[in-house]
């Protein structure tokens, strides 16, 4: 029986809400003249499952390809200044990797920008798999990220068990369309969900899986 555990990134794995902020902000200054949002706001913005967000952050009905292709140029060099592992990820990953737990990453952002993170808190390489949402035709909560995971380790539903770690309701939703196991993690961007399967630090993966 093979046990997968697979990860959402931001909010879960790792701390990047100042990063993410600055090159938002960035943007909203040199393009717009607009004052800075708060990384409260940004934070709760993305974790919408329903939102706007070219509205929300810069006040455009729809996402403006000069914004886009500033913000990737801005967060490439942005994105490794400040993210740091939650207390506890790094402790967990060993353990599920002693106990020879398959790790993976599915997250909704664009794959470059998740291994250049993960690999600058060096931890990339606990993971086989690490898939965003430039890889797939449509990103979490729908369950192509996770099916891609699965498939690549030859998941048996019959006989395997997965589960996906992630502290949005898309990560809870793509582990439900998925139809495999979820915790909800509220050490991250979301500390209130309406999940179940909640857990409130790293470590309690552990008492789950193992």
């Amino acid at each position: 029986m093979k046990k997968i555990v697979i990860f959402d990134m931001d909010g879960t794995l790792i701390d990047s809400k100042k990063d993410i902020t600055i090159s938002i902000n960035h943007i909203r200054s040199t393009h717009y003249s607009l004052a800075p949002l708060s990384e409260e706001f940004v934070v709760q913005a993305i974790n919408m499952e329903v939102r706007n967000l070219p509205k929300l952050f810069y006040d455009t009905d729809e996402y403006m390809e000069k914004d886009r292709l500033y913000f990737e140029e801005h967060y490439k060099v942005q994105c490794t200044k400040n993210p740091y592992l939650y207390d506890g990820i790094a402790h967990t990953l060993n353990s599920l990797i002693d106990a020879g737990v398959k790790l993976s990453v599915a997250t909704n952002a664009p794959t470059p920008f998740a291994k250049l993170m993960l690999s600058s808190l060096g931890i990339a390489d606990m993971f086989d798999v690490i898939i965003g949402a430039d890889k797939v035709s449509s990103s979490k909560p729908n369950p192509e990220m996770i099916h891609n995971i699965l498939d690549h380790y030859k998941y048996d539903k019959s006989c395997d068990i997965a589960w996906m770690v992630g502290d949005n309701s898309k990560d809870i939703l793509s582990a439900q369309n998925a139809e495999i196991n979820s915790l909800f993690a509220t050490w991250g961007f979301s500390p209130l969900s309406e999940f179940e399967q909640e857990i409130d630090h790293p470590t309690k993966i552990l008492e789950v899986v193992l």
